[in-house]
């Protein structure tokens, strides 16, 4: 940023965005957050401006932490490091490059980690690293979401091998709050380097990303020198890293405070009671129409049906969507985040196809890549952390079947959630909205209570590929459905299913709003009635749900 001078002694009035270079009026920019007006580049903010912007207004009280070695290794560059330190609290006024405070965000009791790249360049040193780690320990006394705000060069030079340290120290104290299950959070900001990006900047929950913002191990002209290496334009930046699957979202600076406060939100449990007398689900299968099981094949593909986005708009209160397996990439056809569903805080997750060539395209058609249930597999750990409930809505042909898929092991994939959903300690309920296919589907529908909508289909393999196989024509797709079973009333008689959500008259594809609010009225009945279960009553359950399948009852009780 340049300040021009305007040869008083007053403060300056105008300033050269670093992003565009346009010129800008420094109190607009100021009311602006430090968002340049012409080209939205974010400038930097110093840690209190953070938790002025954050946390509601007269709650922020600072949480002290214990003092540390103040040069460990007698250390001197240039300078001796005290004579740098000294200069840096007189520049910012602060004891280090970061301010913890507890307070409120929208209501909700938080703490706020805040730090600060002014002084020195934000690095990693004991005194920062001692402030995240008594910030975590105050989180967790309290029960308070954990959020921080990253700027960093990375690790301290100055304190050697001491500063390293810190990576672990703090790394410890976010996982104590995995244990207790406390919601982390962290904010990046440009930049966030070395040390701090390599421990508790991506070790949260949830990681947002101001736009923009870089994020990195080792920084462009660290991979420069080393390895001589032509990066990519945006290598680094929150849109890249969003892409590859690091970051969670993107938040502009304007509606970061309203995010997190629906963030924090997710763990205030509701108190609204439940009611409704009517039964929300059809249990007996003499109930459902009589129908072909083709007939149902070509229903559950019609295009005009509500797809996971839809009912997500329609049946749920709120919807925050998480991106990313955190190793390298963003499953399109896979979405997953929090919600709330009748005022309870859950967590969704669906296969997502589209109503469009296009949208289908865009969504890979529906058919998650290993990357997709990573993605899955690490939302369903958050459900299992913060004890949500977890609602699944599986609408795929199935799996990916590329040759990149194979690279990347989507089979591993989906046995690593089917082990997962096995243990998870908290209610699933799982909805075949459209097609449930093969393994692709069920790495979603391992759940306590499985659910049909009406016209919905669920199988081994789709009705053209058994007849190919086996017929040798795929020809003989409705006669191969109707051998398979495909359809809900069959589904409900095996034990499959457990019930069947009706749909409008003529189809979901009719009237789909008509058809989320039924969806709607079978999940809340669902989620409820669970919830009031105990762990071990839940578990056990879903042992015996999938251990007798396939198995005659008379065996299935001397094998238990």
């Amino acid at each position: 940023m340049t300040i021009l001078d305007t040869g008083t002694t007053a403060r300056a009035s105008w300033m050269v965005c670093p992003g565009c270079e346009a010129m800008i009026y420094l109190k607009r920019y100021d009311r602006s957050d430090r968002v340049c007006p012409e080209c939205d580049d974010h400038g930097m903010l110093t840690a209190r401006q953070r938790i002025d912007l954050l946390i509601d207004a007269g709650s922020a009280v600072d949480i002290e932490y214990a003092e540390t070695v103040p040069d460990p290794l007698a250390f001197t560059d240039s300078r001796p490091y005290p004579d740098r330190l000294a200069g840096a609290r007189r520049k910012t006024g602060m004891a280090d490059a970061i301010d913890c405070v507890r307070g409120t965000l929208g209501g909700t009791p938080v703490v706020l980690a805040a730090m600060d790249f002014r002084f020195l360049g934000g690095s990693l040193g004991s005194a920062l690293g001692e402030a995240v780690t008594a910030a975590a320990e105050v989180a967790l006394a309290e029960r308070r979401p954990l959020i921080i705000v990253t700027a960093s060069g990375g690790a301290r030079m100055q304190e050697g091998i001491v500063a390293l340290m810190q990576m672990a120290k703090t790394s410890r104290a976010l996982r104590r709050l995995d244990d207790a299950g406390v919601l982390t959070v962290s904010v990046i900001t440009d930049p966030t380097y070395g040390g701090v990006a390599a421990s508790f900047a991506t070790s949260t929950d949830v990681i947002v990303a101001e736009p923009g913002a870089r994020l990195g191990f080792a920084g462009p002209r660290v991979i420069a020198q080393t390895i001589g290496q032509t990066l990519p334009p945006g290598f680094q930046t929150a849109e890249f890293l969003l892409e590859h699957g690091i970051v969670d979202l993107i938040c502009h600076r304007s509606a970061l405070r309203d995010r997190l406060i629906r963030l924090v939100g997710m763990t205030v449990r509701s108190a609204r009671p439940y009611s409704d007398d009517t039964e929300a689900v059809i249990t007996d299968p003499s109930v459902l129409s009589a129908g072909d099981p083709w007939e149902r094949v070509r229903a559950a593909r019609r295009l005009g049906r509500p797809t996971t986005l839809d009912h997500l708009a329609g049946a749920f209160e709120d919807f925050i969507e998480l991106h990313g397996d955190r190793m390298s990439a963003d499953c399109s056809a896979m979405v997953a985040g929090l919600a709330r569903l009748d005022g309870v805080p859950v967590v969704v997750i669906g296969t997502q196809k589209g109503h469009t060539a296009a949208e289908l395209a865009q969504r890979n058609y529906g058919m998650p890549t290993p990357s997709g249930y990573r993605k899955a597999a690490r939302v369903l750990r958050l459900a299992a952390k913060l004890r949500l409930p977890v609602v699944t809505l599986v609408d795929t042909a199935g799996a990916y079947p590329g040759i990149e898929a194979e690279e990347q092991g989507q089979a591993v994939a989906i046995a690593e959630n089917l082990k997962l959903l096995a243990g998870l300690p908290v209610p699933v309920v799982a909805v075949i909205t459209g097609e449930g296919g093969s393994g692709g589907a069920l790495a979603l529908a391992l759940a306590d209570r499985v659910l049909m909508c009406e016209n919905a289909v669920y199988s081994v393999i789709s009705a053209e590929g058994c007849a190919a196989i086996l017929w040798q024509d795929p020809a003989a797709a409705p006669q191969a459905a109707r051998a398979l079973r495909v359809d809900a009333a069959s589904l409900l008689e095996l034990g499959i299913a457990d019930a069947v959500v009706p749909e409008p008259e003529g189809g979901s594809d009719r009237d789909p709003a008509a058809a989320t609010a039924l969806l709607r009225r079978a999940l809340r009945q669902a989620v409820h009635e669970l919830r009031a279960w105990p762990t071990s009553e839940l578990l056990a359950r879903r042992h015996n749900r999938f251990r007798g399948f396939g198995v005659a009852r008379n065996d299935l009780q001397e094998n238990r």
